[in-house]
């Protein structure tokens, strides 16, 4: 019976993103380029260690009090105001008034996770258990969602005709949803188009927000990795909440500070009320409890004494500065290749005006295969690639590739 047990079990697929690196580790072409992957790289294309946080660890390890005990259920005191702080601004009203509730996270993917279960449980809907996604958006909001009963409808959000913001189409979404609806946003640097609304344009969406009623679900992914300025790519967030929008905010400190493994994460729920808050940190406790019980130490620490070390702080600031400003280099250097010197067909415009970690290019499926197959450039078939995994000894071989594939002569 034990040989039959999980017969019926069927075969799921890889997940698109780790089958492309499996694929591309197993390439053995000398010019390989894996644009698929989001994590940072530095120019030599090696995985990046940033300064400030080997100065932490070192902290850590010469610091004979520290122990090994269970944090507390919403996890390091320490580390989960200093978190919301950095997110909200330090002299955020809603802070003072004790109306926001920080969990500790396993990262933004538990973050998210623990927002979407308690939203499951406790949301006042209206009718079915649904939540608006951006169309395209990270891959895994929907299985997220999915997981804890809440079904994902999307709303239209890039527009390949432009390569940019489906504007007209976001808003008209906001508008004719029921009242109360749930929309998750992405705070900065969009993932995966890299398009991100204007200031007015955020203005226009929170006010729509308000109009309706609607609960806005913000994912922040890249607060500082998108412009180099951590107040700058927390804007949206702050400027919602001060507009009275119904909310909350998932936080990661994988991509800004390079801990990836370490997945150090917080979900803020932002409540009308300091009770309120209380009895939202009560059951968000009760959901954490049942399934991490506590959240993880080591890597909340070094973010703790990041964010608390006036000096580590600014280091920290030099080195977001650092990886964000390298991007940006390579979108220019991108773009002056297929403009000034391949004259590639097409606009590219896109490529300097989009922001963060990821850019659509806005090539075909096929043309993105051909990458692939025939000049070993590992990419998703939607056209999106990973502006990490371009530097100064790849980015003339990515860019004679992208124009042959353009062009029909790859």
């Amino acid at each position: 019976m034990s040989s039959e047990l999980w017969q019926n079990v069927p075969l799921a697929p890889p997940d698109s993103i780790f089958k492309l690196t499996a694929a591309f580790k197993a390439d053995t072409f000398d010019k390989k380029v894996n644009l698929g992957v989001g994590a940072y790289r530095d120019d030599n294309d090696k995985p990046w260690v940033l300064p400030v946080v080997k100065k932490a660890e070192s902290i850590i390890l010469n610091t004979p009090a520290l122990d090994h005990e269970y944090l507390p259920i919403t996890g390091l005191p320490e580390f989960t105001s200093a978190a919301a702080k950095l997110l909200l601004g330090p002299d955020s009203r809603v802070l003072a008034e004790g109306r926001v509730t920080t969990v500790q996270t396993i990262s933004g993917t538990g973050a998210n996770h623990l927002g979407a279960l308690f939203l499951s449980r406790f949301y006042q809907w209206t009718g079915d258990k649904e939540v608006y996604l951006s169309d395209p958006t990270w891959a895994n909001h929907p299985a997220i969602f999915k997981n804890v009963g809440i079904i994902p409808v999307s709303y239209p959000y890039y527009d390949p005709k432009t390569i940019g913001l489906n504007f007209d189409g976001f808003l008209s979404s906001l508008k004719s949803a029921p009242e109360g609806s749930v929309f998750l946003l992405h705070a900065c640097a969009h993932n995966p188009t890299g398009v991100d609304p204007t200031k007015e344009q955020w203005n226009v969406i929170a006010q729509a927000m308000l109009e309706k009623g609607h609960y806005g679900f913000f994912d922040t992914a890249y607060q500082g990795f998108a412009s180099g300025d951590l107040d700058n790519d927390a804007w949206a967030i702050r400027f919602f909440v001060d507009k009275g929008v119904k909310m909350l905010i998932c936080q990661s400190f994988a991509k800004n500070a390079g801990l990836y493994g370490e997945r150090v994460g917080a979900l803020h729920v932002v409540s009308p009320s300091k009770e309120a808050a209380e009895r939202v940190k009560s059951q968000l406790s009760v959901l954490q409890r049942s399934e991490i019980s506590n959240p993880p130490t080591y890597g909340a620490r070094i973010v703790t004494l990041i964010l608390n070390d006036a000096e580590l702080f600014s280091e920290w600031k030099r080195d977001i500065s650092t990886m964000a400003g390298r991007i940006i280099d390579m979108r220019k250097e991108l773009y002056k290749l297929l403009t000034e010197e391949l004259h590639t067909p097409g606009n590219w415009d896109h490529i300097v005006n989009q922001i963060g970690m990821f850019s659509f290019t806005g090539i075909t499926p096929e043309q993105s295969k051909a990458l692939t197959e025939k000049a070993h450039i590992y990419l998703t078939v939607n056209g999106r690639i990973s502006m990490t995994g371009l530097n100064r000894n790849n980015i003339r071989y990515f860019a004679t590739s992208l124009d042959a594939a353009v062009r029909g002569t790859l």
